[in-house]
């Protein structure tokens, strides 16, 4: 987690915290970046097993070699959809911490993101219509 959001942004999302944290990136060692050609700022891909979403990479030190981060903050990422339906035997807390992705550079948004920004694009449209209506 970072300080300036909460899980989802339920609470958080409509504050200005949102100018520190306005969204979701894959944190990436520079070895695993350079072994991709990933370069910070590129889009790219993170597939697990269970799904796939695609989001902005930040090379950083602050992640070990064969290890990646980032948050679930946003919406539009969709982290979630990466990690499994395993839990701890002990606490039955959900193992996002530890699912095993692929990453690779992609100038594309995942199928389930284009999916949404046409549903989005679509309500858009229909409360423009709405909007002339009703003026």
């Amino acid at each position: 987690r970072i300080l300036s959001q909460y899980n989802v942004g339920a609470q958080t999302a409509r504050t200005p915290n949102t100018e520190w944290h306005n969204e979701d990136v894959l944190e990436i060692h520079p070895f695993d970046a350079e072994n991709r050609g990933i370069s910070s700022g590129d889009r790219v891909s993170l597939q697990s097993r269970s799904g796939q979403t695609s989001l902005r990479a930040v090379i950083t030190e602050r992640v070990q070699p064969g290890v990646v981060y980032t948050t679930f903050h946003h919406a539009r990422t969709g982290a979630n959809v990466v990690t499994t339906d395993y839990s701890d035997w002990a606490t039955n807390c959900p193992e996002y911490k530890v699912t095993a992705v692929q990453v690779a550079r992609t100038s594309e948004l995942s199928p389930w993101q284009q999916d949404e920004l046409q549903r989005e694009q679509f309500l858009r449209r229909i409360e423009r219509s709405e909007s002339h209506a009703a003026g």
